[in-house]
């Protein structure tokens, strides 16, 4: 499990774990906060955020509930929507294009990500949306992120 070995190096400090992490996931964080922010400064800012937060609190990540790329990906999406709320930017302005890979998901998986990445919607306000409980909201988007991530 290579995930759960750079969690391990880098809970005993390894910067080169650290390293390896930000290079094989740093475009992926970077796409997400750039696709819910629509600023590549901030969006630079959010990824350097992201993997200095992951260094502060490598135990933070669970590798038994995602994969890293997932978990950096969420990651970096809450820490956009974050920035969007501070700064008092509505998350709708920001029009991006959605991936054709999306489009192949079941129904309900493809809503509950286009709620959380493209309309910037918390796990509360996917649940009250779609009219599922919190817990449902969340593993849909797990599921969606890993299907998409499998290349489906």
């Amino acid at each position: 499990m290579v995930d759960g070995d750079l969690r391990q190096r880098l809970v005993y400090g390894d910067q080169d774990a650290l390293t390896e992490v930000y290079d094989l996931h740093s475009a992926t964080v970077y796409a997400v906060a750039l696709s819910v922010t629509g600023d590549s400064s901030v969006a630079e800012d959010i990824t350097v955020d992201a993997f200095v937060s992951l260094w502060n609190r490598p135990l933070a990540y669970d590798p038994a509930q995602a994969s890293l790329r997932c978990w950096l990906a969420v990651l970096a999406h809450r820490l956009a929507v974050q920035w969007l709320r501070h700064n008092n930017i509505p998350s709708q302005r920001v029009e991006v294009e959605r991936p054709v890979a999306l489009a192949s998901l079941p129904d309900l998986t493809r809503q509950a990500l286009e709620l959380a990445y493209y309309q910037g919607r918390t796990y509360q306000q996917i649940a009250i949306e779609l009219g599922i409980p919190a817990g449902t909201a969340k593993s849909r988007l797990r599921a969606g992120l890993r299907e998409l991530a499998a290349g489906r």
